[in-house]
């Protein structure tokens, strides 16, 4: 068990695949200049299932999320995905991604028992979505979308940030395409893990200001504690339902107290949170021939110190050093 001084138990995992990506989100990463973990620094396929079969055998993981950068980018992914399947207990599985290779791989994900995907779109027009990710790929993500419904890969969640004078003016919109293709939109407040350090709280599109903006056109009606659980979105019924829609107020509506994560980066460090200043190395005790019972003695003893919170709305806080992209979303 991954139990912490505070009494949350984290059982589920995010793996970070690669810190590389094919997109420049504004709000993630500088357009160039960024370096790269080297390839003798990243964890092999195998050094990520045994940690994954260590999490879930010892430590009582039972959701495992694969994200990036840009997971897709991970040549071995499918075996990964088909090796964590067969593994006893066998772990929910699903992958965030920003779509744009899905279409060429969702029916091999499902195949190898991936169960589903969270996808990356924070705009329905292509000239802001080059604007925001600084490459002209709307297109792709909206057929890899398609191609995640059609395989199963469902239900398929997408991700938005809306960002002040590109995107805030399209809450309402994108909730009715949501709609009318099957998909779950769930909004994501900007959060401070961008590599150029620009993030302003003071400039933020708050989950207060989406709701309104979404209740323009739509009537919605809070789901209720009970049925979020630990999930990082609250949820409200549209126009009486069965359809939701999410936001995830990690800065105006914290939700540290309910937590129940733990996270691996790409180099092989645990993180206790996104915005955790310190990391623990499990790569090191991997390569020098620890035991499974020493990795997971090392991992309990990370999570036992997770902080009570990592409070974005106080001005004291210090924004994490990796950018999102090698920590993983």
């Amino acid at each position: 068990m991954l139990i912490d001084t505070y009494g949350r138990v984290a059982t589920d995992l995010r793996v970070s695949l690669t810190d590389r990506c094919n997109l420049r989100c504004t709000y993630c990463m500088p357009e160039e200049g960024l370096q790269w973990l080297a390839k003798p620094d990243l964890l092999t396929d195998d050094e990520i299932v045994r940690l994954i079969d260590i999490a879930v055998r010892l430590l009582g993981i039972e959701e495992v999320r694969f994200t990036g950068g840009e997971p897709l980018l991970r040549p071995g992914l499918v075996g990964i995905v088909e090796r964590v399947a067969a593994l006893v207990p066998r772990p929910q599985m699903s992958l965030t991604t920003n779509g744009i290779g899905l279409r060429r791989t969702a029916t091999a994900l499902k195949a190898a028992g991936l169960d589903r995907v969270n996808v990356s779109l924070d705009t329905l027009r292509p000239d802001v979505f080059k604007t925001l990710t600084r490459r002209d790929r709307h297109g792709d993500v909206l057929a890899g979308l398609q191609a995640a419904h059609d395989a199963g890969l469902t239900p398929v969640k997408v991700n938005t940030v809306l960002m002040p004078g590109l995107n805030e003016d399209e809450a309402p919109d994108l909730l009715a395409w949501a709609l009318a293709h099957g998909y779950e939109l769930r909004f994501i407040e900007q959060m401070p893990l961008d590599a150029q350090h620009g993030w302003k709280r003071e400039s933020m599109v708050t989950a207060g200001d989406i709701l309104a903006s979404l209740r323009t056109r739509f009537d919605l009606a809070p789901e209720g504690a009970d049925d979020r659980g630990s999930a990082p979105a609250e949820r409200w019924l549209v126009d009486g339902g069965p359809h939701r829609v999410g936001v995830i107020a990690s800065v105006t509506r914290p939700f540290c107290a309910a937590c129940d994560r733990t996270r691996l980066t790409a180099d092989g460090q645990i993180r206790t949170c996104l915005f955790a200043r310190e990391e623990t190395d499990l790569r090191g005790a991997l390569r020098s021939g620890g035991s499974d019972e020493e990795i997971a003695r090392i991992w309990r003893l990370a999570m036992w110190g997770k902080k009570a919170g990592a409070g974005l709305d106080d001005p004291t806080f210090v924004q994490p050093d990796r950018p999102m992209s090698a920590i993983g979303g």
